[in-house]
């Protein structure tokens, strides 16, 4: 157990950053595990906060991990801002679209995991960027971010 712990936090500093293991994962968590034996989901006090994906060996966040993050990372580190106007649309778990993107952190690829705000930094969703930074302040159309879970 202890061990499974440890992985999840390297995996999460890696793919977040330093200090994101121990934000997400405290010593409360517990795993659900494959068929085989891998680690799957971690939740805490019941509620997810991470997947482990299979093909890729790194983390999907649920809206409680993303929060967490949110916590601990300032903005606009791993968020992509959306204009307030689509806010509800965003929460309700629609994809995020490029002529919505008012800011973004200058660090997300294409594939990363983010987090979706509005411009008052009030998360709306986890998702998948299928953008880089750049390329989502420069077009105007087009999907940017594949939304996993709305806040709502």
């Amino acid at each position: 157990m202890a061990d499974n712990l440890k992985i999840v936090r390297m995996i999460a500093d890696y793919q977040f950053g330093k200090g994101a293991g121990i934000a997400l994962f405290p010593n409360t968590c517990t795993f659900i595990y494959s068929k085989n034996g891998k680690i799957r989901q971690i939740l805490d006090g019941g509620r997810r906060i991470a997947t482990l994906k299979a093909d890729s060996g790194l983390l999907t966040l649920s809206v409680e991990g993303a929060r967490r993050l949110q916590k601990v990372f300032p903005f606009p580190k791993h968020r992509v801002v959306v204009l307030n106007e689509v806010s509800q649309f965003i929460a309700d778990g629609k994809s995020v679209f490029a002529k919505h993107v008012v800011a973004v952190d200058e660090k997300i690829r294409a594939n990363d995991e983010v987090l979706v705000v509005n411009e008052g930094d009030e998360l709306l969703a986890t998702g998948k960027a299928l953008l880089s930074a750049f390329e989502m302040l420069e077009l105007k159309r087009g999907v940017a971010v594949k939304t996993r879970q709305g806040s709502e």
